[in-house]
This record gives structure tokens, sequence and C-alpha cells, in this order.
């Protein structure tokens, strides 16, 4: 007769999300969906655990991936402006209002962070916004990208700044640029 251990391996059900890399004009990133939706569009090295995820386990499934290939393949070609993708995003309440709050800021436009705290009811929250956009695990697709500083200048940002200030241009955002170059020494507004 089999019998069973007393203690399972693993105390606690595993939760599967599938991953794919895609190569883009920025560089690589790792994008990684749960059965819900895109839950990761993550700079190189930057793959994260979802919040709250408990064995979690990775498999490689480019398949799946696809339409969401499609679409930041379209982005990058300045033909996209909105993603039509299912999206697990998962972290404390505050963050998820924050990012609800990036998701209706329109291509093309930037918000600050003092504008995406009232937006988002917390008018004295700047910081929090700020690391709530640090902690947002779909970059691209929830645009954290477009939220730069009152003065115009783009800040921090995960990918870097001269990333944000690739997919700023690319948008045809105006912005004051924190990138030093010989053609904008005095940081006037990029177009």
């Amino acid at each position: 007769m089999l019998s069973f251990p007393e203690k399972m391996l693993f105390p606690e059900p595993s939760e599967f999300f599938f991953t794919a890399g895609y190569d883009s004009p920025i560089g690589h990133l790792d994008l990684a969906m749960s059965e819900l939706g895109l839950s990761m569009v993550a700079f190189q090295g930057r793959r994260i655990t979802p919040h709250g995820s408990k064995n979690a386990r990775w498999i490689e499934e480019p398949k799946r991936f696809r339409v969401v290939i499609r679409q930041l393949d379209e982005y990058f070609a300045g033909v996209r402006r909105e993603f039509d993708l299912p999206l697990d995003l998962r972290g404390p309440v505050f963050h998820q209002r924050c990012w609800q709050a990036l998701l209706r800021i329109p291509y093309g436009q930037t918000r600050s962070y003092a504008q995406l705290a009232a937006d988002v009811g917390s008018p004295l929250a700047s910081r929090a916004v700020g690391q709530a956009n640090h902690r947002n695990p779909v970059a691209i697709i929830v645009p954290c990208h477009r939220v730069i500083a009152s003065d115009g200048s783009l800040a921090g940002f995960g990918g870097g700044v001269v990333v944000k200030e690739f997919l700023l241009k690319l948008e045809g955002a105006c912005f004051r640029s924190s990138v030093s170059d010989q053609g904008n020494l005095f940081g006037e507004y990029a177009i």
C-alpha cells in the first residue's frame, strides 16, 4: 500500500508563471504572465516574483506571448498608442491605485508625481507615488515612464533615464531633458 509523507515538500500550492524574453530597441525585457494576465515586463535582470505569490514556479513558454510581443513591436514601431492586454497587477492597495492612474495617462502626455498623487486622492504623497512607480511590475504597458518631476525634468526610472527619454520621445511627449548631449546642453524642452 502506498502512503504519502506526513509533510509535503511544499506546504502551499504552487502558482505558475509563464515567461519569455523580448529584445526591444531599449534592450532585453523579461516577460511573465499568470493564468489571469501579464504580470511582468521587466528590464533585464530585474525580474521579481509578483507580490503575494508563494511557491512561484517559472515556466518558459514564449508561444503564450505572441499577442504581447506583437503589441510591443507595434508600440516601438510608433503604430500602437494603447495596449489591449489582460493584466495581473499585484501589490498593496495604494500601489494598485497608482498603477490604475498610470493607465489613464494618455500616450504622448506626461504627469508630475504631484499630479499623480492628487489623482489617487493623496496630494501629499508624491514620494509614495514614486515608490509605487518604482515597484510597477509591468513597465511600458503600465506607463510609469510618463511620470516626470514637477519642473518637467525626467527624474528616475527603473530602466534608466536614457530609456525614459527614448520612450517619451517615441511618444512625442514634451519634457525637459535630463540627459545631456551636445545639441541639448541646457535642458530645453525636448520634443
